[in-house]
């Protein structure tokens, strides 16, 4: 029988090795459903927490956070378009993207988990984003995501416009940073290992391997 296993992943729906690593993981797991049941858990992080609604461009963030010049900029966008095609994901970025806040993306994938598709909604966020071009804190993106998914457009609005799951948002956030989690996408499986970063499938196939073998 497939070994249960609990995953706990930690991301940002703007963080593009999140989405790269999220598919890797979901091929590993479809090469080994003989030895694995997973239950996938989405945990909230914000790579620019304190990002403005109109949010900046993305030549111009990298280069201030990072230090990078554009055309540095444009080669690593050149490699993460060719990471994320080689699992199945088609990001579009071009000098005229923006990076925007994902507060309100959270709180609706916190509301999500308890209507039971919040893998779903984790998806179409992504690529709302980098596959579409879409603004992830314009609400009225994210309710039409929201439908698009099969929750409920209306419910989804009432949501947004309160300040429900605000709290629990900051708490999860808080929690995984207090269990040093300080860059995504981190996938916790058991609550004992940590795998790091974009891995490939082939990554997270040896290591989910190895797990399994550690535990018979």
């Amino acid at each position: 029988m497939p070994r249960p296993m609990k995953i706990d992943f930690v991301s940002d729906i703007s963080c593009p090795w999140c989405i790269i690593g999220l598919k890797g993981l979901e091929e590993a797991l479809a090469r080994i459903p003989d030895l694995v049941e997973a239950r996938i858990t989405f945990h909230p992080f914000e790579l620019n927490p304190d990002m403005p609604p109109a949010g900046e461009n993305i030549v111009e963030h990298v280069g201030h956070k990072y230090g990078a010049s554009p055309e540095q900029s444009a080669a690593t966008r050149e490699m993460i378009q060719g990471r994320a095609a080689a699992v199945g994901f088609a990001i579009n970025m071009s000098d005229q993207c923006r990076i925007y806040n994902t507060f309100d993306a959270h709180r609706l994938l916190h509301w999500a988990a308890q209507e039971g598709r919040q893998g779903a909604l984790k998806h179409a966020l992504f690529s709302a984003y980098f596959t579409e071009g879409q603004n992830p804190s314009d609400r009225a993106v994210l309710i039409a995501v929201a439908q698009k998914v099969g929750l409920d457009a209306s419910a989804a609005r009432s949501m947004l416009e309160s300040d429900l799951y605000a709290q629990e948002v900051r708490a999860a956030e808080m929690l995984w940073q207090s269990r040093g989690i300080t860059s995504v996408p981190a996938v916790i499986i058991d609550d004992r290992y940590l795998i790091s970063g974009g891995q490939p499938p082939e990554a997270f196939e040896l290591a989910l391997r190895a797990i399994v073998a550690e535990s018979d």
